[in-house]
């Protein structure tokens, strides 16, 4: 057998122009699926006020705790925001020293090339295209990935609270 090299992915090569800035990408993809899991508590205290409400009814003046259900559903709810700005923070840090690392590596590139290669495409042209690939690549790094991380985190905290609701009521 031969030397099998494994082809980097195309998440690492993106990653690789990060430098140490790599680790706030790492950070928004934990805050993000962190937010998301918090986003499901105000939805537990929903629960429990509906769960009180029901109790005491028709009698509400004894629901003790409906007000604190709500500030706690109002404060996670907040929190959750919160974590989620941490995130794209996080993100776009990274983002951004990601699509400059390109940019120059880029130019770099072209500058060694032979002088009609940007002829042919006009400097306005050039820049565009690198300009517009390094943005979508921004956008991909600094909003995508971090909403993937809470898409998947989501369905697991769902799955939580189905087993903590009494659906009966």
């Amino acid at each position: 057998g031969g030397i099998v090299l494994k082809k980097q992915s195309n998440l690492s090569r993106l990653l690789s122009y990060a430098g140490v800035h790599k680790y706030f990408t790492y950070a928004s993809w934990v805050l993000s699926g962190i937010s998301a899991l918090t986003a499901l508590v105000p939805f537990w205290y929903i629960w429990k006020i509906i769960n009180e409400a029901l109790e005491v009814s028709p009698n509400f003046g004894s629901a003790a705790n409906l007000t604190h259900y709500g500030i706690m559903a109002m404060t996670y709810a907040i929190i959750s925001y919160l974590i989620y700005i941490g995130a794209l923070l996080c993100s776009h840090l990274a983002a951004f020293r990601i699509a400059a690392n390109m940019r120059i590596d880029i130019t770099e590139h072209i500058s060694k090339l032979p002088i009609g290669f940007a002829d042919s495409f006009g400097s306005g042209k050039l820049r565009k295209i690198i300009n517009d690939s390094t943005a979508a690549t921004e956008t991909y790094l600094a909003h995508q990935l971090p909403d993937k991380y809470a898409a998947m985190a989501t369905p697991v905290g769902l799955l939580a609270l189905l087993l903590v609701f009494d659906w009966r009521l």
